[in-house]
């Protein structure tokens, strides 16, 4: 669970918001940003989907034990940490990588976390996946359109959702130990908010970011790099609520 921004852009602000003749150019690159985050949300669900409902393939990344639990094999724990592993790539990488390749690693981390997420169709029943995702889907569009129309300048909430989103980490691994039903409640509502909030804060930032590349030769890989950020915040806030709103099998 991460929220990728790159430091060379936090906090930039475009000369003139207004300016008519960015308006096609801007559309076109939101439009890039948001087809990629789709695809690769899309791409996760089926994958996810398929090793659900394929046992050979389940079998290869996760295995029952002893006490009845399910966990993963040493396949599966290679598909939850490579992700990580292209993060990492991806954005200290991003001025090295050609354009085509930091899309070829974007559709690979989302195809692996399909594979990680997977047990999610074997915990959750599929009515109440479905309910979630289009609540999240919905949710996202809602902050999504604010952060874009906004005149707000939401850097500075930027700022207090990312040190949110670090003490949220420390309290999921103290509560990994804890195992406090009351605390994981607390966990998941305030990582709805965090990420709701960074859905706007982030739409806001890739918006104004277009002023700083429109018409360099960085702007695709910026596109990439902003439906990365936006995929996770999407994927992050899915999850949250599923622990919330999800029925059991």
């Amino acid at each position: 669970m991460a929220n990728q921004v790159d430091p060379r852009f936090a906090g930039v602000r475009p000369a003139d918001d207004a300016t008519a003749g960015f308006d096609a150019g801007l559309r076109a690159y939101m439009l890039s940003v948001y087809n990629y985050m789709a695809t690769g949300v899309l791409m996760t669900g089926a994958i996810a989907y398929l090793v659900a409902n394929t046992p050979a393939l389940l079998a290869v990344f996760f295995a029952v034990k002893a006490n009845g639990a399910m966990g993963p094999t040493i396949l599966g724990w290679v598909a939850m940490l490579s992700p990580l592993a292209l993060i990492l790539v991806m954005n200290f990488g991003m001025n090295k990588l050609s354009e085509s390749t930091l899309k070829l690693c974007f559709y690979g981390f989302a195809a692996l976390m399909g594979v990680s997420m997977s047990t999610i169709f074997i915990v959750y029943t599929g009515a109440s996946i479905a309910q979630t995702f289009f609540v999240t889907a919905a949710a996202f569009a809602g902050l999504s359109l604010y952060g874009y129309t906004t005149k707000r300048d939401l850097s500075a909430m930027g700022k207090f959702l990312v040190m949110g989103l670090i003490g949220l980490i420390v309290a999921m691994f103290a509560n990994f130990f804890f195992k406090s039903g009351p605390l994981q409640l607390g966990i998941n509502i305030i990582g709805v908010l965090i990420f709701a909030g960074l859905i706007a804060y982030d739409t806001q930032r890739l918006k104004n970011l277009y002023f700083q590349v429109q018409g360099s030769d960085i702007m695709g890989k910026t596109a990439i790099m902003g439906a990365l950020t936006l995929y996770l915040n999407f994927i992050n806030m899915f999850q949250f609520l599923l622990h919330m709103m999800g029925n059991r099998n």
